[in-house]
């Protein structure tokens, strides 16, 4: 192979103009292009990443301050569980006591209207009894009465007196 034929060969004139544009694209700064255009999105990328750390700190921070109020709010919950409980049962022990006393007072009065119906009841028959005896002793009487049509000393004890108030 001479000379002659390397320059005929396609291979060489593409690694002749591969070189050219490498020597030209190092001389008009290429690479210093890309290493900018990389840092830059290096930087880019990394304030991406600063800002996604930021971000996954105050969401962590959130998710602390969700789990503090959820204790506070589960912990409030069972305290007012703790108080409605403690209410419904003093309510409870209110109303026995309540009911209890109201049985009494309900007895009590059924008891002392018992105790005015069996006074009034004994005061009936009293007085019914005294209207039997008077009936009886009226009946007694008039039957004495008309039995003996006079009786012969008082018959006299009346006549003397009806001369004496006359003299």
């Amino acid at each position: 192979m001479n000379f002659s034929e390397i320059l005929q060969d396609a291979h060489v004139w593409i690694g002749i103009a591969l070189v050219m544009v490498a020597l030209v694209f190092w001389r008009i700064k290429v690479p210093g292009m890309v290493t900018k255009a990389l840092d830059d999105a290096a930087a880019k990328v990394q304030a991406q990443l600063d800002e996604a750390a930021r971000l996954r700190a105050e969401a962590a921070a959130m998710l602390a301050q969700v789990k503090a109020q959820r204790a506070d709010t589960e912990k409030a919950a069972a305290e007012m569980l703790k108080t409605a409980q403690a209410d419904a049962d003093r309510l409870r022990a209110e109303a026995a006591v309540k009911l209890d006393e109201d049985i009494k007072r309900r007895g009590d009065l059924a008891l002392r209207r018992i105790a005015v119906a069996e006074a009034q009841a004994a005061g009936d028959v009293k007085a019914a009894a005294a209207d039997l005896a008077a009936q009886t002793a009226e009946t007694v009487l008039a039957a004495r009465l008309a039995g003996a049509k006079g009786d012969p000393l008082i018959d006299a004890g009346l006549a003397g007196l009806a001369t004496r108030f006359a003299a």
